[in-house]
């Protein structure tokens, strides 16, 4: 994880968070150009979030429903002024990027996919994002009506020649997504947090909901392929997840719907 020192600008946040930084060592950590985040170390550490107003509901109303499934971290505050901030406690230990996870990819690789199991089998009751997959398609119709459409991220064996190629694949296939499952939505190394390869907990579960298995599992392969640097784990990461409740298919139908965003 990102961790850059920073001289925090006190006016660019609410006064009534400026205590967090008194006497405190701050790291930027953003890693998108949507958000920022900062690391506030102190007090066993403190993450911060800044976003378009509005944008980090989702994701405060989740983090919670994932904390009290013993999932993620505590939401501390959740503040919409002129922008969304959002304050979590740190949770324990590193991002499964760090250099020591890596170096055993296949350990990783089977990890990943455990652990991603026993998320699916956790009951979505009580869930605030009831209907991920309703979401997911109106996300591909509008960007794809908008004209956005990039397969750069994915591997060649995923790609469509077109946009259009890809959306006829999401018309005549959209009707087999399921809404049966507790997602993460974003389901990639840098989101699952270890203490010597123990599960700490999840973090940036803002895309989640009750959807699609097949989305999560989407990602899983996507990240080891993107941060291993090879396609060789994808096997052997859908066996350990377990290919009795893997569809045939699906993981192209994921990946059409994907390149619209």
């Amino acid at each position: 994880m990102k961790r850059v020192p920073i001289t925090p600008k006190l006016s660019l946040y609410p006064k009534e968070l400026h205590p967090l930084f008194e006497g405190a060592d701050v790291y930027d950590s953003s890693c998108s150009r949507e958000a920022r985040v900062i690391l506030i170390d102190k007090d066993g550490g403190y993450y911060l979030k800044s976003a378009p107003k509005g944008s980090l509901q989702r994701e405060a109303d989740m983090t919670r429903y994932f904390h009290q499934k013993g999932l993620a971290t505590e939401v501390l505050c959740y503040l919409c002024a002129e922008q969304d901030y959002l304050l979590t406690a740190r949770v324990p230990g590193e991002d499964c990027t760090h250099e020591d996870y890596l170096a055993q990819p296949e350990r990783l690789c089977d990890l990943l996919a455990t652990r991603l199991r026993a998320l699916h089998e956790t009951d979505p009751g009580g869930c605030p994002v009831p209907n991920h997959t309703q979401q997911y398609l109106a996300t591909v119709h509008r960007n794809y009506a908008e004209g956005h459409y990039d397969q750069s991220l994915f591997p060649d064996n995923w790609g469509y020649t077109s946009a259009e190629d890809a959306y006829r694949v999401v018309k005549e296939r959209a009707h087999l997504l399921k809404c049966d499952t507790l997602l993460h939505g974003d389901y990639c190394l840098p989101n699952i947090m270890l203490t010597d390869w123990q599960f700490s907990g999840f973090i940036d579960v803002g895309n989640g909901g009750v959807g699609d298995r097949h989305v999560d599992l989407f990602w899983g392969t996507w990240t080891l392929n993107f941060n291993l640097k090879t396609d060789r784990y994808r096997d052997r990461f859908l066996d350990a997840y377990g290919r009795d409740v893997i569809e045939p298919g699906m993981m192209d139908l994921i990946a059409a719907c994907e390149v619209f965003g």
